[in-house]
Parts: C-alpha cells; structure tokens; sequence
C-alpha cells in the first residue's frame, strides 16, 4: 500500500484518541481527513500495469512506455532488483538504488505501486525458506514499499497481502502472494533432461509454497467481497512442465489453489506472474464460468535469447524482449471485460486476450 494512504489512516486513529480532550478538533479533523481517505480507496480502477525482473544497475528505458500507458494501478511481480546476498547493508543500497531511477518514479508518483517479491530480490537465486535472512530482508522490502512502521504486513511472516480499489460495484481486489518465505526447498532433477531446467515435481506431503498460516489467509480472502480479483504471484500457477520455479514444481500445492478458486467461484479471477525473462498468456479452462488467464510479464531489462519451451496452456507465442503487461478494465457495460496484454519496450502490443462478460453468471459472489 502507498505512503500517504496510510499516513491518512494512522492520522485517523489518533484523531479518534483526540475525542475525550477536544471534541470540536476532532470533527473538524474528521471532516478533512475521510473524504481524502474515500477518494483514495474508491477511485475507479481502469487499467493495471505489472512486470518482473528489473536489474537495478542497468538502464530501465521501458518505465516511460509504461507511464504514457497511465495505468491507475502497477505491480512489481519480483526480482525488482537483484540483491543475492546475506549482507543486509548490501541489500538495502540496492533498493536505494532502484528507488532513485528517475522513470521509475515517475510512474511511481502517477500510479498506486503495489509489489511482491521474488528469489533475487528475496536475498538468494532460487531461495525458499532456507534463506537465513529473511526476516530482516521482509522489513527492507517494506521499507521499500513505503510501509507504514506499525503495519500488520511488518508484525506478521511473509510479505502476503490484498489490497481492494474501486468504489462498491466495481472493485479490484489485488491479492498478493508469499512464494519465499515459507516455501520449502526445490527438489533437483534425478536426471535433467534436454532443453528443460533442473528441478522436477516435489509430491512429497511435507512439500509446500505458502505454508498453512497464508493459506488460511487467502481462503478468507477470497471470500472478500469484490468484483474482480487479481491474484499476483512471482512464479507460473499455470505453466508446469518447464524445469524452472513454477508451481509445478509442487503439483499438490497448485491443485490445492485451483480447488480453492474452484470452490470459492469467484468471477472475474485472473493470474500475473513473472520471473521467466520471457513473457505469455497461459488459459486454463473449467476452474471459473471463464477461462483463467495467467499473464507472465519477465523481463522489463532482463531479457533472455529465445528458446524452444513446451507450454500446452499457452496463447500465442513466447516473447523475449523488454516487456510489460497491461489490464484494460472496461466497466460500461452490465459486466466488466478485460483486456489482457504484453505491451513491448516502445509499448506496442505483442499478444492479448480478452475476457468479456465476466460477471454475467450468477455464482457465489457479493
């Protein structure tokens, strides 16, 4: 959440703290505070940007090409730096050193910035719950982020949050997902094969991404009420069978998600993801009325050479230059639609897909 949306809503407990030694401050404090509090929270949502994979020593020409996008909302999806280290100093200069990139806050200042983390911003490439400090590393990020020193996101393990905008009938809820903290190791392949990474499927039962304390808590999320949902992970839900960090690398975890979506049966649910310095849409079909799309945007300066890799739930093609991805909400119909795409380094459009009607099924939703 940004700075000054909490700083409003910290002013207003004290104010309330007020009431007993002067009641005519407090309303007229009140009276200044919570209509800025309101615009805040229910400004309309019409577009969301979201990327990965940021060296934070090398030019970031692609933040222009995302501000005159103007996306109300964007989303850092992990390794928005690359800090690969245990030295906490070290880690932090790195932040300030992204933090400093004159585009960045560019669209920083224009935009409501929300993020999760990923390996190489965590503090180790591929790291999961081994990484020794990651509680230290938890309250950098923040720092980051802008969070507030007294806020539950610092008190409690993990970086997992959700974030609801928009004014009743057409918020966005922004789920933000933890796959570090408590994530157990990977399991290395026995014997890798050609063209694919090193690890394969972990179907042990003590295997796991998100740990029992997130799961609670998304399972309670879910049941929030809103009318579109985007699910930020740093890693592929949907794409399985490459060999590199994706939920398929424990199948009784992403089965376990995909029942939970199913059996929360919320429309307008969607996926973004990053972390594969190459960008596509994957669709997966009979979870939802409609299909879920999971949009991988990687890398916004990490690009990689083009490779063969199989993905049978894929869209289009694979791309492998700077890239972006963008949410076009359209509320003015009786049901939102959205459209889904991978915008270039110069912001053209690379692939899209459009999901229309979303809420034109009556399921269990409030």
């Amino acid at each position: 959440m940004c700075i000054w949306f909490h700083f409003l809503r910290d002013q207003q407990k004290y104010l309330i703290m007020m009431l007993i030694k002067n009641k005519v401050i407090l309303v007229l404090a009140i009276g200044f505070i919570l209509p800025t509090m309101v615009k805040a929270n229910e400004k309309l949502i019409k577009s969301v940007a979201f990327g990965s994979c940021l060296k934070q020593t090398r030019p970031q020409p692609i933040w222009d090409s995302v501000f005159l996008a103007k996306p109300d909302v964007f989303v850092l999806l992990g390794d928005n730096i690359y800090g690969d280290t245990r030295d906490m100093e070290i880690l932090k200069n790195k932040w300030n050193t992204f933090s400093a990139i004159s585009n960045f806050q560019k669209v920083r200042s224009s935009s409501y910035l929300l993020g999760i983390w990923d390996d190489h911003d965590y503090g180790e490439n591929d790291a999961g719950n081994e990484y020794p400090r990651k509680a230290e590393s938890q309250q950098i990020f923040l720092d980051f982020l802008g969070e507030p020193k007294d806020s539950d996101r610092r008190k409690t393990p993990g970086i997992y949050d959700s974030v609801t905008l928009g004014p009743d009938g057409k918020r966005i809820q922004f789920i933000l997902l933890d796959t570090r903290y408590f994530r157990t190791p990977l399991k290395r392949a026995v014997q890798r094969e050609r063209g694919k990474g090193p690890y394969e499927p972990n179907i042990s039962e003590g295997a796991e991404i998100l740990g029992e304390v997130q799961w609670e808590w998304l399972a309670k999320t879910l049941d929030e009420p809103a009318e579109i949902r985007i699910v930020a992970s740093s890693i592929q839900i949907l794409s399985t069978s490459h060999g590199w960090e994706t939920w398929g690398n424990f199948p009784k975890e992403r089965e376990r998600l995909l029942a939970l979506l199913k059996k929360t049966n919320k429309a307008g649910t969607l996926i973004i993801s990053g972390d594969r310095h190459s960008a596509e849409i994957s669709k997966l079909e009979g979870i939802l009325p409609h299909p879920i799309l999971d949009i991988t945007s990687s890398a916004m300066n990490q690009r990689q050479k083009p490779n063969e890799e199989k993905n049978p739930l894929r869209v289009g093609e694979r791309y492998f230059n700077e890239n972006f991805g963008l949410l076009e909400i359209d509320w003015t119909g009786k049901s939102p639609s959205i459209l889904a795409s991978i915008r270039s380094l110069s912001g053209e459009v690379i692939s899209e897909y459009k999901l229309e009607n979303l809420l034109s099924k009556k399921i269990n939703y409030r």
